[in-house]
């Protein structure tokens, strides 16, 4: 699903309150951290992850791994902080909403 910059917005929207779930060290990216997102984003369709200060990686390259890992979207990266979005088919909630943003 592509995203439009409307839909982005409204998801940055819906995301400014959310506190980051994961955080990502030194290490980087990893199988495990993808895998620990992908169960974290499935039941919430909206979460955001944060880079720590001692973590020296390029944090569009990790948020795109990530992002392609788990065939998630990646909504916005602001400052150290990356929101990721993706559709829940079972029980959607935001995506109800994100399908009337036009």
């Amino acid at each position: 699903m592509s995203l439009t910059s409307k839909k982005r917005a409204f998801l940055r929207k819906r995301a400014h309150n959310l506190e980051p779930i994961f955080r990502i060290g030194k290490e980087g990216f990893s199988e495990t951290l993808a895998q620990g997102v992908l169960e974290a984003l499935t039941p919430r369709e909206l979460i955001k992850v944060k880079i720590l200060q001692n973590s020296e990686v390029n944090k569009n390259d990790v948020a795109y791994e990530i992002a392609d890992a788990i065939e998630a979207e990646v909504v916005g990266i602001i400052g150290r902080t990356i929101i990721f979005y993706k559709e829940n088919q079972d029980k959607p909630t935001i995506s109800l909403e994100l399908k009337a943003v036009k």
